[in-house]
């Protein structure tokens, strides 16, 4: 027995040390395999990509706050709520705002019909220095004749033809006929004068585009548009968050209300390494998902621009790397991401929902920083424009009803808006 054990051993070793040189060759390969694999996917599809998982949907708030103050009525809309632009959402207390507004419209009123008289009274001192014109004619001709009776009777006087006594009767008449003309003289000037201040009030302009209907017409506007702005619009269509207004609060001009989300316009921040910023272009394509919908749906972007600076640059409280002890801490940028609006459409999104994002880097024919300017606005709004009609319109009514003529509305001059048109011009009105 000993001697069978000690002839198989021998035999054995060579057989153990076989399998173990296999399987470690084994196992090399398969290691060998996986990086060649690893090597030939990163060459090949993974260094075309750059991905973060580090990425949010932003979007604009935009905020609902009074123009003016006032005790808050109704209010219209809540949390969840869609809207559309132009769609009330706040109603203010009017009744300051109709006050003020009937007080500037029986100002304007009074003006205009001041403002007539003025013109009317140019007229009036035309005729009265006609008048006065006339007068000095009569006093002239009165001192013409005057003066031939006195040539008449002085070389009577020295013959004895005609008494003293009546030769001085007529030089008196002489002299008062000269200081009724000199009188009549000064009032052609006085009228005149007065003719001229009256004009300096009017010259050049029509009772609609005098100064002091201007001044009373901006004041019917002010007013007009106070009461149009107790009722708080919608800016643009969207969903109400945010909302802390109340029935029966006192608000203050500009003090926020409510936001509106557009959720169809929204973006996504997607948050770089510094290390990976190296191949991003404007322009390149990116593939997302959202942690809300998973991997069974597929958003496509594209890169619209990339941060000024990392976020910490930008933060409340900056880093201060030059004070004590120092970490290095991989800093971030973020990368502005566009998506599909059809997309978006049948599958919204909501603010501050986590994406991942993967940019494909193959395309190097893009900017990394945009270098033209917009040539459109980010957003707009029309909504205000018609208060601001409305307010024209209620002027050149005012005006309108105390001419007593029909109106029609001017082009402004600089082409400007309403607000710089003019009031409006009456027919058959002169300056």
């Amino acid at each position: 027995m000993n001697t069978e054990i000690k002839t198989d051993a021998p035999a054995a070793a060579p057989t153990m040390k076989a399998r173990r040189k296999q399987g470690l060759t084994l196992v090399a390969a398969v290691v060998l395999l996986a990086g060649v694999g690893y090597g030939a996917y990163h060459a090949f599809i993974g260094s075309r990509y750059e991905s973060t998982d580090n990425a949010y949907v932003q979007g604009d708030l935009v905020q609902v706050t009074p123009q003016v103050g006032g005790t808050v009525l109704s209010v219209r809309a809540s949390d969840t709520d869609f809207v559309k632009a132009g769609q009330t959402l706040v109603n203010l207390d009017p009744a300051d705002a109709r006050v003020a507004l009937e007080q500037a419209e029986a100002q304007l009123a009074q003006t205009v019909r001041e403002v007539r008289v003025l013109y009317a009274n140019n007229s009036a001192l035309q005729a009265q220095i006609a008048a006065r014109e006339a007068d000095l004619a009569r006093a002239q001709a009165e001192v013409a004749r005057a003066q031939d009776d006195v040539a008449r009777r002085a070389p009577l006087v020295r013959t004895g033809a005609v008494g003293k006594e009546e030769f001085d009767h007529a030089d008196a008449q002489l002299s008062a006929a000269r200081s009724a003309a000199a009188a009549a003289q000064s009032a052609v000037l006085a009228a005149r004068e007065q003719l001229g201040s009256n004009q300096s009030l009017t010259d050049g302009t029509t009772v609609e585009r005098h100064p002091s209907v201007q001044r009373a017409a901006a004041r019917v506007r002010e007013a007009y548009l106070a009461l149009k702005r107790v009722e708080l619009p919608a800016p643009v269509d969207g969903y109400v968050a945010r909302r802390s207004v109340q029935v029966g609060q006192r608000v203050q001009a500009g003090a926020p209300l409510m936001a509106i989300v557009p959720l169809k316009q929204v973006w996504v921040d997607a948050n770089f390494k510094e290390s990976q910023l190296q191949r991003l272009r404007i322009g390149q394509p990116v593939t997302l998902t959202a942690d809300v919908y998973g991997d069974a749906v597929e958003f496509h972007g594209t890169v619209a621009g990339l941060g000024a600076g990392t976020g910490a640059a930008f933060s409340l409280l900056p880093a201060q790397n030059a004070t004590g002890n120092w970490i290095k801490v991989v800093q971030r940028v973020p990368v502005r991401i566009v998506l599909d609006a059809q997309q978006l459409e049948a599958h919204p999104l909501q603010v501050g929902l986590s994406m991942e994002a993967r940019v494909d880097v193959s395309r190097q024919d893009g900017k990394i920083l945009a270098d033209t300017q917009r040539s459109a606005a980010v957003s707009t709004t029309a909504v205000f424009d018609e208060a601001d009609r409305d307010a024209q319109a209620e002027v050149e009514r005012v005006i309108a009803t105390h001419l007593g003529r029909p109106v029609r509305a001017l082009a402004s001059p600089r082409g400007g808006s309403a607000k710089s048109r003019p009031v409006a011009v009456a027919a058959g009105v002169r300056s």
